[in-house]
């Protein structure tokens, strides 16, 4: 059975390496956002709306305990899934985590070359969007370093580092 739970801040690459680690092991591809949105046909910046972060986070770790369950299955968390409740321990008791490290400049260029809305970041310049990211990172990382692997994503600006960072991965855990 393979269960494998990739964490990193926004904009790291989880969802894209995700889908493509998925693909060439062959089992399922979530992301826990998008499941989040498809189960209550929301979308993330309408359930902050509503409900303010607290009311994201309750609902986001309920969703988490639902799809962590699943089995062969990739599952792509939001930036900051594990640094809330026990998530980070209970992701580690039934996955392979792995961590998708990429510095502030990297993850703000990312950022700003996204489509999607997110509701933590919407509105700030680039100099804002660096500085609350370094800010953030900073309080994140010692979440994010409890996954079982880590790998850095700084780099994955094209498809072949994509696969090399499915290579690294299926190396480290040995699937």
């Amino acid at each position: 059975m393979i269960r494998i739970i990739l964490i990193g801040y926004m904009g790291a690459g989880k969802t894209t390496v995700g889908k493509a680690l998925a693909a060439d092991l062959g089992v399922t591809f979530y992301d826990l956002d998008w499941y989040i949105t498809m189960r209550y046909r929301r979308s993330v910046s309408e359930i902050f709306a509503e409900r303010g972060e607290e009311g994201f986070r309750d609902l986001e770790q309920r969703m988490l305990h639902e799809v962590a369950e699943f089995e062969n299955v990739v599952v792509s968390c939001g930036g900051g899934t594990p640094c809330f409740f026990d998530n980070m321990d209970y992701m580690n008791s039934l996955a392979d985590t792995v961590y998708l490290k990429a510095e502030p400049e990297v993850l703000t260029k990312h950022l700003l070359m996204g489509k999607g809305r997110r509701p933590l970041i919407e509105g700030k310049t680039p100099e804002e969007l660096e500085d609350y990211i370094k800010q953030t990172l900073v309080a994140r990382e010692p979440f994010y370093t409890k996954a079982k692997y880590s790998i850095d994503v700084s780099l994955l600006d094209t498809a072949v580092k994509v696969q090399e960072s499915v290579r690294l991965i299926r190396e480290l855990l040995k699937v």
